[in-house]
């Protein structure tokens, strides 16, 4: 059955309603907010017929009615007036980009402070995998016995770091010599083409046998191999256990549970990334234990046709939408301009 113009319009109002609340509306409000003429007594018609529906559901018989996740899902494909960011709240969020340094951690935490902080819900970004930048050198500091502090800068001036065990043990002098010549091989390409060409050069020198190079190669190949891999960060958790859908003990620890298993939220994220542009994923759709009473709001962002990333806004199913949503995708296309000025590698064609 299709939904009258009437029907539609006292949903969005319930919805409405519901999101200031949290609390089931009843029909004196309907009829004082909504456009229509009225009675109360024919809203509670329509509202029956709502909740027939699948739209509404009343918690108990005396209650007003609460929007279900097929009545939320519907006011934000059809009913919702997105509320634009004002220009004052764009110029804060470009602020917070103007504002430390362009290492990838860095940016990637400033993101998520900047969804955490306006919207008053755990912020989350899925970085870009390493593959995107541009070499620019490799540097290797040695911590303790066979053990090496391997430093990665991109010619953005992004840093990457990881610790890297070795079966040998090595001097410092040795590992210049080693960030020497790899910087001297791989700096200006492309990180995706850094793994053939050390591979090519493992191939000539495994023939010419320098053990210094042989070395260095090898070091490089295990400093390099989580290329493909993408982190996920996460800030303002505790800003969501102020809703009152989480006051109950259990709930709240399966929340704070599935924010925590990172795991999982890369498996969502994963599927968001499937199709460009704001994703919108409401209670049960997240498919994700723990957040069966969440919402998630998504945009990818990167240059066109190039996605490098996702990031997103993690809130209750009563969320805000029409305030979410132009928060996500203002701060999405403020980080593909950041990043593309200091960070990803050229395209090709």
């Amino acid at each position: 059955m299709d939904l009258s113009e009437r029907g539609k319009e006292i949903l969005k109002v319930v919805v409405k309603g519901y999101i200031e609340t949290g609390e089931p509306v009843g029909s004196r409000t309907v009829a004082k907010r909504s456009r229509l003429n009225l009675s109360p007594a024919t809203i509670r018609n329509v509202m029956a017929d709502l909740e027939e529906m699948g739209y509404l559901f009343q918690p108990h018989t005396s209650a007003g009615r609460v929007p279900t996740e097929k009545g939320l899902r519907l006011f934000v494909d059809a009913l919702m007036e997105p509320v634009e960011l004002s220009p004052s709240q764009q110029e804060r969020i470009r602020r917070y980009y103007e504002e430390g340094s362009w290492d990838l951690g860095d940016l990637m935490r400033r993101t998520c402070r900047i969804l955490s902080t306006f919207s008053r819900y755990p912020g989350l970004v899925m970085a870009p995998p390493l593959k995107e930048t541009i070499f620019k050198r490799i540097e290797f500091v040695k911590l303790r016995q066979q053990q090496v502090l391997a430093v990665f800068i991109a010619s953005s001036g992004v840093v990457q770091s990881r610790v890297v065990e070795l079966d040998e043990d090595l001097s410092q002098e040795e590992l210049d010599q080693m960030s020497a010549y790899l910087n001297e091989l791989l700096t200006g390409l492309p990180l995706k083409e850094v793994r053939e060409r050390l591979v090519q050069e493992m191939e000539r020198e495994r023939r010419a046998y320098d053990r210094l190079l042989a070395r260095a190669i090898r070091l490089g190949g295990e400093t390099l191999v989580a290329e493909d891999e993408r982190e996920v960060f996460i800030e303002g958790q505790s800003q969501i256990l102020d809703e009152p859908s989480f006051t109950d003990i259990k709930r709240m620890k399966q929340l704070l549970e599935a924010l925590e298993r990172k795991g999982r939220l890369l498996r969502l994220l994963d599927r968001s990334m499937r199709a460009k542009g704001i994703q919108i994923f409401i209670g049960s759709e997240c498919d994700v234990e723990g957040l069966e009473q969440c919402s998630l709001v998504t945009s990818t962002y990167g240059p066109k046709d190039h996605t490098l990333g996702i990031l997103g806004v993690i809130g209750p199913v009563r969320m805000d939408y029409s305030r979410i949503i132009p928060l996500v995708d203002y701060t999405a296309k403020l980080l593909t301009q950041v990043l593309e000025v200091h960070w990803v590698a050229p395209q090709e064609g």
